[in-house]
């Protein structure tokens, strides 16, 4: 799996993509990492939580909301992400399905980096797809 920073007028965006899509979100959390400071220490304590959505898309960016919230509240920053990602439910069926992320970050104390704020993510220019054997995402970030 990797990540790419991408300029972005005003924003920035990360390029992400891996062979599945638990290490797409996972992809796409440490470029939001990566796009808050240049170099992450060892230091914090692991957190989890989870965050269930509608539709693929919804769920990655209600994942990434949520890594965005728990910087706050916490006063860290999210690092070395772990993720699970499944599908319940059958639409076909009749029945709504959901998707949820099972997640777990190392909160690094805000005081012990210089990060930059990242504000929000955003739907804009927002891509989630497979391509060929592994999967692809853009995600603009507002700073």
């Amino acid at each position: 799996m990797s990540h790419t920073l991408r300029e972005h007028t005003a924003d920035v965006a990360v390029e992400a993509t891996a062979p599945t899509l638990a290490a797409l979100f996972e992809a796409v959390a440490d470029g939001l990492t990566a796009a808050s400071c240049e170099a992450v220490p060892e230091q914090g304590d692991r957190f989890e939580f989870t965050v269930t959505a509608e539709s693929r898309e919804a769920l990655l960016f209600d994942y990434l909301d949520q890594l965005i919230y728990e910087r706050d509240v916490r006063l860290v920053l999210p690092a070395d992400h772990r993720c699970t990602v499944s599908r319940s439910g059958d639409a076909a069926g009749g029945d709504s399905a959901a998707w949820t992320a099972e997640a777990t970050a190392r909160g690094v104390p805000l005081d012990a980096v210089a990060a930059r704020e990242i504000k929000a993510v955003t739907y804009s220019e927002m891509t989630l797809e497979r391509r060929g054997d592994e999967w692809y995402a853009y995600v603009v970030f507002d700073v």
